[in-house]
């Protein structure tokens, strides 16, 4: 049987401005990329995503991001090597205490927002970002982007590089993101998301905003929380993978 993962951006409220429905999220993945406080999230908020994930079952990772709360980790900061290892090190540690508080640990990382795409192809921050894993020790698996600068180190540093796909973007030919300021950047119709993944889960392949053909080498897949109807849409691509006899499991 196929398996493969599905994950999404979780705890990404901020006191009293909230983001997404994470309960009905819970429903339909398996492994929760959990906001740590810098482009979201509190220590509050953190803790509860947490305790609603073990609640679920659901994999906690750290979901961490360059210094930007006022962007919501969107926009890309030009800081030392040095300092963002300190600011991802920091992050997890954040969020550590918070799942061990609720019963679990964390499992993996996955940059968010402009540190996910600056480190597709920024040696020096890709580096940074793998310094900070191992220096936080467990070798933990990072959850990065098929062909990214990033995922090439994180395997040399001897860590796992799980890549991903997003149900919900959409993809340029060179098999990367389209710019959210670019249009076709974000999917919003259900089956049609639904059937770019059974696909993907079958063959490894996803069709261009150009109607070109990409292969996509991807163990999880990810539903943006913070997109209107995504956990109905999260809800209808895990239906339709298991409907295709794909399993959806944690890829840890």
């Amino acid at each position: 049987m196929t398996v493969i993962d599905m994950n999404s951006d979780v705890g990404e409220s901020f006191g009293n401005w909230s983001m997404g429905d994470d309960a009905a999220i819970f429903r339909s993945v398996s492994s929760a990329n959990v906001a740590c406080g810098f482009h979201a999230g509190d220590p509050g908020v953190m803790a509860q995503t947490c305790r609603d994930a073990v609640a679920a079952g659901v994999t906690v990772g750290a979901h961490v991001a360059y210094r930007d709360l006022a962007g919501f980790g969107r926009r890309f900061m030009d800081c030392s090597p040095q300092e963002l290892a300190d600011d991802v090190l920091y992050q997890m540690g954040a969020l550590q205490a918070m799942a061990r508080s609720a019963g679990t640990e964390i499992k993996y990382v996955k940059p968010h927002g402009a540190l996910y795409n600056t480190i597709v192809h920024h040696e020096v921050h890709a580096q940074a970002v793998v310094d900070a894993v191992k220096a936080f020790g467990g070798d933990l698996p990072l959850l990065l982007l098929p062909g990214s600068v990033a995922l090439r180190k994180a395997e040399h540093a001897g860590l796992r590089g799980v890549a991903e796909a997003f149900a919900d973007r959409g993809y340029t030919p060179e098999g990367t993101l389209v710019s959210r300021r670019e249009e076709g950047a974000v999917l919003h119709d259900p089956a049609e998301v639904t059937e770019r993944m059974i696909r993907l889960a079958e063959d490894g392949t996803l069709s261009a905003v150009d109607g070109s053909t990409v292969r996509i080498r991807a163990e999880s897949i990810c539903v943006h929380g913070d997109t209107p109807g995504s956990a109905a849409m999260a809800a209808e691509v895990r239906a339709g993978l298991e409907r295709a006899g794909v399993q959806v499991r944690s890829f840890v």
